[in-house]
């Protein structure tokens, strides 16, 4: 299988130090900190190596240091943006999010938790004009995004877009973790919106990629005791942490959803999540990291925005050479929502006309990107 997405190690050329390991690796290889950019790292114990050290031109992101190390790293030339006290997010942050940190303290109830309180804060400060405010969120997008590329970095990914609206318990969201379960063992890193629905079922595919496909079943049955999020997140998400502390160590992927959407929660089976405040940025991220194509499943007006933000490119080849398309559920993308009469007539004679397929069974989808994509 392809290796799955880790936290990235520091290349030779890499300016980034975005762990205290990497701190210490860069001094004892360098000598200096001299241009290097230090990102939400507590350095409050190294204060020997900033007394002591080159700084200049370095920049320090929201790295908790001793007083008097900050004023000798500024005074040497260093940038220096000081953490942001009373945030319920980082936005200097080095890595893309887990499930435990976004769910922890899920015991006490969803709303105690960093991803709902990040929310609140975003509902609160969204509207009120705050230019502080609107720039805490871009840095933090921004620093999601540069977390992203190091993580994905030489993965073949597929992403996997479907509605929040697909329940656990029906043979659809059964359909859509197969899928995903198939993408994985065939070497694919899966990417969703990492929500609900078809996104928690697909991540929830990959997650059992490792194990025999019993666990599958099983989990899926375990998982229906709370088909949606409504009207409880928390029995919602106590019931993803139970599959996987029933079955540790399953397969990595990648989820990436929206505080925009605040009230669909992201789920717990994508072992890596880019959550945003922006959902423009979002959705354009989502689809420009998948490399290796995309599958729509039946969904409404996201999916919908989500086939033709993926369209827009292939078709004028922005990105480079179109990336296989596939679209699942020939009565929903002909009758009921008739995206695919459009698709193809964009598409016709153009590169991107080789590089579309519409199936009808989810089944078929893998096989599907594997021929487009050959």
């Amino acid at each position: 299988m392809h290796p799955t997405p880790a936290q990235p190690h520091r290349a030779a050329h890499d300016r980034e130090i975005e762990s205290l390991a990497e701190f210490d690796e860069v001094v004892a290889e360098h000598g200096t900190l001299a241009r290097f950019r230090v990102q939400a790292v507590d350095l409050t114990g190294r204060t020997s190596a900033l007394l002591s050290l080159d700084t200049s031109d370095a920049v320090f992101l929201g790295c908790p240091m001793d007083p008097e190390a900050a004023a000798r790293v500024r005074a040497a030339g260093a940038l220096v943006f000081p953490p942001v006290p009373g945030l319920p997010f980082d936005p200097y942050r080095g890595f893309v999010y887990t499930p435990e940190e976004l769910f922890e303290s899920l015991d006490e109830g969803y709303e105690a938790t960093p991803d709902a309180r990040a929310y609140a804060w975003f509902q609160r400060t969204k509207a009120d004009g705050d230019v502080f405010s609107s720039m805490l969120r871009a840095v933090h997008d921004d620093a999601v995004s540069d977390a992203l590329d190091e993580l994905l970095a030489g993965a073949r990914v597929v992403g996997v877009m479907g509605g929040h609206a697909m329940a656990r318990g029906t043979d659809a969201y059964a359909g859509a973790a197969r899928l995903g379960r198939e993408l994985a063992r065939a070497g694919f890193t899966v990417a969703t919106g990492g929500g609900p629905g078809a996104m928690e079922a697909a991540n929830l595919g990959a997650y059992a990629a490792p194990f025999d496909d019993a666990m599958l079943e099983e989990s899926l049955l375990l998982l229906a005791k709370a088909p949606s999020f409504r009207p409880s997140v928390t029995d919602w998400a106590r019931a993803a942490f139970e599959v996987r502390d029933r079955w540790p160590g399953g397969g990595a992927s990648v989820g990436i959803p929206t505080w925009f959407y605040g009230h669909e929660p992201p789920n717990a089976f994508a072992a890596h999540i880019a959550k945003y405040f922006a959902n423009a940025t979002r959705e354009d991220g989502l689809l420009a990291r998948s490399t290796a194509g995309v599958v729509f499943l039946p969904g409404a007006a996201g999916t919908v925005q989500e086939v033709f933000d993926n369209a827009t490119p292939n078709y004028y080849e922005s990105r480079g050479e179109p990336t296989p398309m596939v679209l699942v559920d020939r009565a929903h993308w002909t009758e009921r929502l008739p995206v695919w009469p459009l698709l193809r007539a964009l598409a016709r004679e153009r590169p991107m006309e080789s590089r579309i397929a519409l199936v009808d069974r989810i089944e078929q989808a893998p096989e599907a990107l594997k021929r487009l994509a050959g």
